[in-house]
């Protein structure tokens, strides 16, 4: 959100999260961002498409969302909703591929090389159209622990500028 800062200083953001100890709400809290707690059940009784729709939003992002994203609000937001994943989609993509399984599964089969992958969501976990990958060599003596860092910085590097290249700030 710092990033955005300088760039969109009247620009409109909301955070939603379904876990009410989720890192993100200390940060919107001291960035005066206006936030949300949902439960499972408003996700897809409608009531969270309700909410989404009456903000009219350009961009819909997810990251470090695990639940699965309801047909309903993919359809009508197609090509409106990005999510990112630590890994070079579409290897070590789907149900149970997040966080630190992703770099247990990636260090146990000795890949080479992990990365992260910037998708738009579709109704099929991790298997939207991909926007941007980005790759990283690994190196031999990593743990799981050490490539999540290194992927985490390299989310953290990649995802505000994709981010701002679709919302053409």
């Amino acid at each position: 959100f710092n990033y955005f800062s300088d760039k969109s200083p009247n620009y409109k953001w909301l955070i939603y999260t379904n876990n009410p100890k989720a890192r993100v709400i200390e940060r919107a809290k001291k960035l005066q961002i206006d936030y949300r707690v949902f439960t499972k059940d408003e996700l897809y009784n409608g009531s969270i498409l309700n909410c989404i729709n009456s903000l009219n939003p350009e961009l819909i992002i997810l990251a470090g969302f695990l639940l699965k994203f309801p047909v309903e609000i993919i359809n009508v937001y197609n090509k409106k909703i990005i999510n990112i994943h630590p890994a070079l989609l579409p290897k070590y993509g789907g149900k149970g591929m997040y966080g630190i399984n992703v770099h247990k599964a990636i260090i146990k089969n000795k890949e080479e090389v992990s990365g992260i992958t910037i998708h738009y969501v579709s109704k099929k976990y991790d298997e939207g159209p991909i926007i941007f990958q980005k790759e990283i060599k690994i190196n031999s003596s990593y743990t799981p622990n050490d490539l999540a860092n290194k992927i985490h910085d390299l989310e953290m590097k990649c995802f505000p500028k994709i981010i701002e290249n679709l919302l053409n700030l």
